[in-house]
């Protein structure tokens, strides 16, 4: 009986983290949907050519990739508390620096705004790794999921936030962005809470094997697929979200009508993450990350079909509510199992490299997404229907490229039984 005792892990410090981290995913995640929803919007009414609307968002995008490569390590030499706290106050200083630039109608300061929000969404990307550094292994992808449920709250509060300060904004979208600053100096004050482990250089012990080089890690199977997977459910989640407020505003409907299916969404891609990693656990990492391949296939077919019944008029609001909402079970399902087997698949010493990488490789492909986002929605026959179809069409091909991947690994690993 005391020897099965001692075999069960203790996990309350990391049960302890999670719960903060949760915390901190609702409040200060908060500021994302909000952002998603108006950055668009922004950037159609200072933008001079409307291909560049979603350029903003775009630049959220490029200044999480480039953010974390140098983030990363530095978190694993200064522990992660240090590194959410640029992030936190970086997401402040954007805010405030793109609700200057509406203020005085100026494109270009709203997306040096943009990139400063680019730093806190990388920070806020940690957060799922955080919650694993004082996991056992039994718990880590428990601790991934429960962490990323805390985007369930950001979900209702960053859209209903939207539309209380939207009315007492004399410029459009401007209290959206001081919101934002209010979350970040508000929601800092949470990591005061963690108990994580101190920073280290993240040398290996001793007697045990050499650390891998960034070329090896890069070669390893179940490293590349992780980063395939996440980048293909990131990136198409992104590309189909960054276009549906220009699309749902442009086929007729109001804003109040972009906050609630944006809200949907983000309440799909957080919802499941309350069982996601038991579902991980049960039935293995590689089913969970197919379901969500073929998910988020069907959301794709259902934004088609909504266009197939409109007969020339928009498309209904429910076919938007239904392609986004498993849109968003789609990226829950790749995205949790993407992390979960990268964080399986390196040492602990190998943590700052390889997250930092695999980060700046997902998030350089949802930048392109974004940019591809507002070129298709905008400049595809000139008609708002037109542009979602392009949208989700082009979905097809990389779903395509990470199903391959995954055949390609289970028959890797069935062969190597």
């Amino acid at each position: 009986m005391t020897q099965a005792t001692s075999q069960i892990p203790d996990d309350s410090r990391a049960k302890r983290n999670v719960a903060v981290l949760v915390l901190a995913q609702a409040i200060l995640g908060a500021q994302m949907p909000m952002i998603f929803v108006v950055g668009g919007l922004a950037g159609k009414q200072l933008a001079s050519n409307i291909c560049w609307a979603t350029l903003p968002i775009s630049l959220i995008i490029f200044g999480s990739m480039t953010t974390a490569p140098w983030l990363s390590p530095l978190m694993q030499s200064r522990g992660r508390r240090f590194g959410f706290y640029i992030g936190a106050i970086a997401g402040a200083f954007g805010a405030a620096v793109a609700a200057y630039g509406l203020y005085i109608g100026s494109f270009t300061v709203l997306l040096i705004g943009s990139y400063f929000t680019g730093i806190y969404m990388s920070a806020q990307g940690f957060y799922r790794f955080a919650a694993t550094d004082s996991a056992s292994d039994s718990f880590k992808p428990k601790a991934i999921s429960y962490v990323m449920a805390g985007g369930l709250l950001s979900a209702i509060l960053g859209p209903q936030l939207n539309k209380i300060v939207d009315g007492y904004s004399v410029v459009p979208f401007l209290g959206t962005y001081m919101a934002v600053v209010a979350l970040n100096l508000i929601g800092m004050f949470l990591f005061l809470a963690l108990d994580l482990p101190k920073g280290t250089r993240g040398q290996p012990k001793v007697d045990g094997p050499a650390p891998r080089t960034r070329g090896q890690l890069l070669s390893d199977p179940n490293i590349i697929v992780a980063m395939i997977v996440a980048l293909v459910s990131y990136s198409l989640m992104n590309l189909v979200m960054t276009s549906t407020p220009l699309a749902v505003v442009g086929c007729g409907y109001d804003l109040d009508n972009a906050n609630n299916i944006v809200s949907a969404h983000v309440l799909a891609m957080f919802a499941p993450s309350f069982f996601t990693g038991h579902l991980i656990v049960r039935y293995g990492v590689k089913t969970i990350m197919a379901i969500g391949l073929v998910i988020l296939t069907a959301a794709g077919i259902a934004a088609l079909f909504g266009v197939s019944l409109a007969d020339g008029n928009q498309p209904s609001l429910v076919s938007f509510y239904a392609a986004l909402i498993l849109l968003g079970l789609g990226w829950n399902f790749g995205f949790i199992g993407a992390t979960t087997l990268l964080t399986s698949s390196h040492a602990a010493h190998e943590r700052g490299v390889i997250q930092g990488l695999n980060d700046m490789i997902v998030f350089g492909s949802v930048m392109m997404a974004s940019l591809a986002s507002g070129g298709l929605m905008n400049c595809s026959g000139g008609e708002p229907i037109a542009g979602w179809t392009a949208v989700n069409i082009a979905m097809a091909p990389f779903i395509a490229l990470a199903a391959g991947a995954l055949i390609w690994l289970t028959f890797k690993s069935r062969r190597a039984a």
